[in-house]
Order: structure tokens, then sequence, then C-alpha cells
């Protein structure tokens, strides 16, 4: 974890954790430039989206031209798919609460899928950028996980959509909600110990999930589907939807609820 990054590009030997970290804090304090500029509503988070995007897109052409790249806000060019390695992207996370200052729950995903000897792939690279709380999250620097403060766990649900089998699993764990935006940001809040579980079903795709999920494995921390399976990307269908981060500790009592409830 990194509590500032360089705003110098990194140099041709750079690994790929170094260029995540840099292209997400560039992405992040372009975003905090626009969210100046006296906007609001729809026109503040189109000009979020859009400004972050383009940015990204000439920041990973420069310095990784070979590379394929997946954003939420670009087109789904299916070379990806043959790629060896693919940047997973997703601009501006947490639209809404960007569009809603000051509110820091909001967040820019920079991942690398990288495609391994066996024909498979895996997320080998990663960064989170909160710029609200001047951080940037990364696999280069995994963050250490605290030792949770809390007497009793607690679930990281969304502030406007919080799914109904969480609530359930709040109670049946004696767990407390806590709302927030942006999966990014819910995720870093396990790391942060503002929580210490994400669980989400109901409707994501792999950029939102991506660099969160790589930085929370570098950090330590249980992650894989509402079933347990693998969290896998580079996906032709890039809908992901559902997706557990938690401290390991957790993970049985997450699962074996799930196996016995389901999350309708």
């Amino acid at each position: 974890m990194s509590d500032r990054t360089s705003t110098r590009a990194p140099g041709p030997d750079a690994d790929d954790h170094t260029l995540a970290a840099w292209a997400a804090t560039e992405a992040g304090r372009l975003l905090q430039e626009v969210r100046e500029q006296g906007l609001e509503g729809r026109e503040l988070k189109d000009a979020g989206d859009q400004a972050a995007h383009d940015l990204l897109m000439v920041l990973l052409g420069e310095q990784r031209p070979g590379d394929a790249v997946l954003s939420e806000e670009g087109k789904d060019d299916k070379v990806r798919l043959e790629a060896d390695r693919v940047w997973i992207v997703d601009p501006l996370d947490g639209t809404r609460e960007f569009s809603e200052p000051p509110r820091d729950d909001w967040a820019v995903h920079v991942a690398l899928w990288a495609r391994s000897s066996s024909g498979g792939g895996e997320l080998v690279a990663g960064a989170v950028a909160q710029p609200g709380i001047g951080t940037t999250f990364h696999t280069g620097q995994p963050p250490v996980v605290p030792a949770s403060t809390a007497s009793r766990p607690r679930l990281v649900v969304s502030r406007t959509r919080p799914p109904e089998f969480v609530k359930a699993l709040a109670e049946e764990i004696d767990a407390e909600l806590v709302p927030m935006g942006s999966a990014g940001a819910k995720a870093m809040s396990v790391i942060r110990d503002v929580s210490d579980a994400y669980v989400h079903a109901g409707g994501q795709y792999e950029w939102d999930s991506a660099a969160p999920v790589a930085v929370a494995r570098a950090a330590g921390l249980f992650t894989s589907r509402v079933d347990g399976t693998p969290l896998v990307y580079n996906q032709d269908d890039v809908l992901l939807p559902d997706l557990v981060i938690c401290r390991p500790e957790l993970s049985e009592q997450i699962l074996d609820f799930v196996r016995r409830h389901g999350t309708d």
C-alpha cells in the first residue's frame, strides 16, 4: 500500500505492480480535478467516466503497447480472449458517490490478467486507488490487514441496494451491516479494518472486482464466488455477478450460509 505514488511515468523496466499503482493513482488525480470543475449530476458522472477511461487507455497503451485492455467504458474487443496479457480496468467505480462530493467511497481499478503455461490465466497485479482518502492499495506493496477491532463481524453492503440474503446472513452470524458505495471501496474496507467481509450477489462485471480481488488476495484475504468456486477473469461473458472477500476466519460461515439458504 502506498499513500502517494509519483506522478512521474514508470521507467521501461518498471514491473506490472508499479504500473498498475501509478496508472490508478494518475486516473484518480485526474478525477479529483474533474470533480472540481463545477459539474453536477449526470454531467459530472459522464465527464469522470470518460476522462479516466481516456487517460488509462493512453497510459497503458504507452507503457504496455502489446497488451489488451478490457475497460468498463470501452468497446469489448474480443481479441483479448487470445491475448496473453489483459488489463481489466474500471476507470471510475462508484460513479454515484463520485457525483456526490465530498463522499470518498469511489475508486479507480487497474488489474492485470496473464495467461499461464497451462492455458488458463490469473490476476497477477492490481491496484485500487481511493483518491478521497489519498491512498492507492496495490499488489506491489501488499497491504497488511490489522487484527479486527470489532466485537462482532461487520458486513459491508451497498448503500443503495443491499442484498436481502446478506441481511439474513448478518442476522445469523450476529453481524453489523456497514453501508458503502463502490465495490473497490467495500473491498478495501476489509483491508482497512472498517469491515470484516464483503459479500455480494445480484450483478457485477469483471472490472468491478478484478483489481479489488487482486489486492485482497495479496493482503491474505479470502476471495471466491459465493458458492466457493474461484473467481475467473478474461472470459467471453464478462458478467461476474457475485463474490466474497473476507477475513479468512469468516469464510466458512459465509459459504455455509449460502450453501444452506442460497442468495434469493
